[in-house]
């Protein structure tokens, strides 16, 4: 048997090996140009290297308690989890394969004989007998992996292991990116309903002075209509602001494992400026994201599985050696040489007609591996779009930050302005309110654009593939991606 497995093992398994299809990757990317395109190199699955913490770079502490709740309740990740044990179980089942198959048993039996059963000597004649029957067994059996199809499906089963772990990391990149997500959205809400909170208030306080005016007759009734419907205009945005938290809220318990009625997260802020993220070239940060690693790994175990296939055209060959060990009717004479029973076969099975059936399995396996090779290329492609996406985005919220930014800074100067003539009595409280509400109109803008920025910030690290860190030989890599508030 040790022979038969040796040689076994020495024969090229049938179906072709496994090469990873390559990949045209652009020379820069479109919002970051300056990489040297020569330190690019083909994507390979990397996703098994640490990983950081790559919510920590925000620098907000409820943020990290967040996360880590996240990553111990959230029950899609335990559905992951378990799936990863399936498939390792999977795979240990494949792999024992190549072992020898041994059972032990045994049987004991009292029979009777009939008198009447048919002779086998017509000189002898028969009676009946009452006996007994022991008989332990110990058998073996081994199939010859002469074709490789054992290989092969060990290979497939352990490719499969190896995307289910990928398919983990994917989860846990999904699930820390959506808890980031609507952690930011929930802060730029809790910015936006202070302002507009003070706004609403500004905005009563208008009202007052302009219901005053229209009881001395100084103000129109238009004015004072106008101004009610923008004072209930800002109450109904601040009620649609707090329901949307509250939705916000409800999110986040679920996400950490939380029922949504046992849970509350205090008001908070943004923090205080965008970090800046590392960039390097293309492939050397596609190459970590999970989905491409799954993907990668699914045609791998694709392409196993076309030798599996392709080994049903041929004879299966078993080893099936049996010790019977000893049979006897009388317990003192079962252990002596007499009683002792063996038999030593080699099976073999070949469909000679099948209607086509092993051709269809084959064809079957081929189109699958085609289909996994479509959906790594088409995995890698939208790898590539949602980077460049997360970008532009960065990008032109940075633009769109500066202007606002600026447009914050010359309301703020108005505003002064306004609130020293009204402290010389050159301008009416009226016109010092209406400069206020701009003011908090413009930052509103702000908080909104800043908050936008956060959660392009999260979409870039979540396209890139999660954490990273970097080498002690620090590539040359573009420009950094952030923008500081």
């Amino acid at each position: 048997m040790l022979a038969f497995a040796v040689l076994g093992s020495a024969c090229t398994p049938l179906g072709p090996d496994y090469v990873r299809p390559e990949m045209e990757l652009p020379a820069e990317w479109k919002s970051a140009p300056g990489a040297d395109p020569s330190e690019w190199k083909q994507a390979q699955p990397a996703d098994n290297l640490p990983k950081c913490a790559w919510w920590t770079v925000f620098g907000d502490q409820q943020l990290n308690t967040l996360m880590t709740r996240s990553l111990d309740g959230n029950l899609g990740l335990r559905a992951a989890v378990t799936r990863l044990d399936q498939a390792l179980a999977q795979s240990d089942f494949h792999a024992a394969a190549l072992a020898p198959s041994v059972q032990a048993g045994g049987a004991a039996s009292r029979l009777r004989i009939s008198a009447n059963r048919p002779k086998i000597s017509y000189t002898t004649p028969t009676s009946s007998t009452v006996q007994n029957d022991l008989r332990p067994v110990l058998s073996v059996s081994y199939e010859f992996d002469w074709l490789g199809k054992i290989r092969r499906n060990i290979e497939s089963a352990q490719a499969s292991a190896e995307q289910a772990e990928a398919d983990k990391e994917n989860v846990r990149l999904l699930v820390t990116a959506q808890v980031a997500t609507v952690y930011f959205q929930l802060r730029q809400t809790d910015e936006e309903i202070e302002v507009l909170s003070a706004y609403a208030a500004l905005q009563e306080k208008v009202l007052q002075l302009i219901t005053t005016r229209y009881n001395l007759g100084a103000a129109a009734q238009g004015d004072l209509v106008v101004q009610a419907s923008l004072a209930d205009s800002t109450r109904a945005q601040l009620e649609l602001l707090k329901a949307q938290r509250n939705q916000q809220e409800n999110a986040l318990a679920t996400l950490i494992g939380m029922p949504a009625a046992g849970f509350r997260l205090a008001p908070g802020k943004l923090p205080i400026m965008v970090p800046s993220l590392p960039l390097t070239v293309p492939s050397s940060l596609l190459e970590r994201r999970p989905d491409i690693a799954a993907a990668e790994r699914a045609m791998a175990a694709a392409n196993a599985q076309i030798g599996v296939a392709q080994a049903a055209y041929y004879p299966m060959l078993s080893l099936t050696p049996t010790y019977g060990g000893y049979e006897s009717n009388n317990l003192d004479k079962l252990l002596g040489a007499p009683s002792l029973i063996w038999s030593l076969g080699v099976s073999a099975s070949q469909f000679l007609y099948d209607g086509g059936r092993i051709r269809a399995n084959v064809d079957f396996a081929k189109a699958g591996y085609a289909g996994a090779v479509a959906h790594y290329r088409q995995s890698v492609l939208v790898g590539i779009q949602e980077v460049q996406d997360a970008l532009g985005n960065l990008q032109e919220l940075g633009m769109a930050k500066q202007r606002q930014d600026e447009a914050v800074r010359n309301h703020v100067k108005a505003y002064q302005i306004h609130s020293i003539r009204y402290k010389e009595g050159l301008d009416n409280s009226f016109t010092l309110a209406t400069t206020e509400q701009n003011l908090l109109g413009s930052q509103r803008v702000q908080s909104q654009i800043r908050g936008s920025q956060f959660l392009a910030a999260v979409s870039l690290v979540k396209a890139l593939g999660g954490g990273w860190a970097m080498p002690s030989s620090t590539p040359k890599v573009a420009p950094e991606i952030g923008i500081s508030h």
